[in-house]
């Protein structure tokens, strides 16, 4: 050749290394904000199934003066119910006053064992009769309702 030297190509293995550095960062910082947004859009789905079995026990209890189990308020079953998207198992507790008349009834969603939604820190939501929706405490996924 003439002694003339081409400039090198490519990349170092120090430039290659930092790239690699920062791209392991900002996954750090990405995938635990993103596992709590699946959380937190999942959650929606108990929401639904709980709001679903509040507004079927109301209209019961206008036709009938009284709260059912599930079945009786139009689900397949009647002790659970699964939501749309299988991710919770929704229950219905019925108290009675007397043996004539169901007075009050609390709803129940919890997370099903071995979905993704069961490592949320929410855990079971729940809702009654008189509209009182549990847990409503503000985590670092948002507020559990």
């Amino acid at each position: 050749m003439n002694g003339i030297r081409r400039p090198a190509r490519g990349f170092t293995l120090i430039e290659l290394m930092i790239t690699v550095g920062v791209v392991a960062i900002l996954a750090a910082i990405a995938i635990p904000q993103f596992s709590r947004y699946g959380f937190r859009a999942r959650r929606a789905d108990g929401q639904k199934l709980l709001m679903a079995i509040a507004n079927a026990e109301e209209r019961y209890y206008a036709q009938q003066n009284k709260y059912a189990d599930l079945q009786t308020i139009g689900f397949s079953t009647t002790t659970t119910s699964t939501s749309d998207s299988g991710y919770y198992s929704a229950s219905v507790a019925v108290t009675t006053v007397n043996t004539f008349a169901a007075q009050g009834f609390t709803a129940t969603a919890t997370p099903i064992p071995g979905s993704a939604q069961q490592k949320d820190v929410c855990g079971a939501l729940s809702i009654t009769n008189a509209g009182v929706k549990s847990p409503l405490n503000i985590t670092t996924n948002g507020s559990c309702w």
